[in-house]
């Protein structure tokens, strides 16, 4: 059974780092409701979920998938590019350290999770305005004994990779080819977002569906055509805070150490 380690929206949301995105008010209330809502998706798809306790002062810690990257062997404590994000790791390290060895980022290196898409035993890796290059190098360190390769990519106009491109299927990949060149994913089958929906690229696959945000209907037409099953649900006020499906979540096979 996979886990999903989640964390509710912090009091503080509004304050959230925006990078790409203008800065829009926030309904704390409902990004709550639509929290939980997903919470629900992911236990529907077959997650159990462990929830980590709200943390009001650091307003991006709902986003946890930025802060660790949780592999079958290990979990690496990531560095995140913005440094008043670095405080949300520990609550997640101490969840983590009962479910797997712990590696870590060290400075000068940052990386956020949302620039990790892994498919099989290769990572693919953005280099962003929050993932560096001395980030990704110590990631290929850490993990090269361990048989996994670090592929580094090049992005324009997003915040993460998996703004960019992420898994919907085996061999399948959604991408927007605006933030990232096709190219990069050759002997890959690729759909491409609709023009008119830039950020639909952000696709959450747990088995054989995938979670996916409810306001990219013309995209979510091209999945289903395509034959995936899409688990969809109203993210709108996390998106506001730059947020999408995957970074919501830290999901992962449940291993013995």
């Amino acid at each position: 059974m996979p886990v999903a380690i989640v964390r509710q929206p912090s009091a503080s949301l509004a304050d959230c780092q925006l990078s790409f995105v203008e800065r829009a008010p926030i309904d704390l209330d409902l990004a709550h409701r639509q929290h939980r809502a997903y919470q629900q998706v992911l236990v529907d798809a077959g997650c159990e979920l462990i929830e980590l306790p709200a943390q009001d002062a650091l307003p991006d810690a709902v986003f946890v998938e930025d802060t660790a990257l949780v592999l079958d062997e290990v979990a690496v404590m990531t560095r995140p590019g913005a440094s008043p994000r670095r405080a949300e790791g520990a609550t997640v390290a101490e969840a983590l350290r009962k479910l797997r060895p712990m590696l870590a980022i060290e400075a000068p290196g940052t990386l956020d999770g949302g620039d990790v898409m892994r498919i099989g035993r290769t990572l693919h890796v953005g280099e962003s305005a929050r993932s560096n290059r001395a980030g990704i190098e110590q990631l290929r360190s850490l993990l090269a004994p361990l048989g996994y390769t670090v592929v580094a990519h090049t992005m324009r106009g997003c915040l993460h990779l998996k703004s960019a491109v992420t898994e919907v299927a085996a061999g399948t990949l959604l991408i927007n080819p605006e933030w990232i060149d096709r190219g990069d994913f050759a002997g890959y089958q690729l759909i491409e977002v609709d023009e008119q929906e830039e950020h639909a690229a952000n696709a959450l696959r747990i088995g054989d569906s995938v979670v996916y945000p409810a306001c990219f209907p013309r995209t979510q037409e091209k999945l289903l055509r395509a034959g995936i099953r899409v688990r969809p649900v109203d993210v709108s006020e996390l998106q506001k805070a730059e947020g999408a499906v995957t970074c919501c979540s830290l999901v992962f096979e449940r291993a013995s150490r």
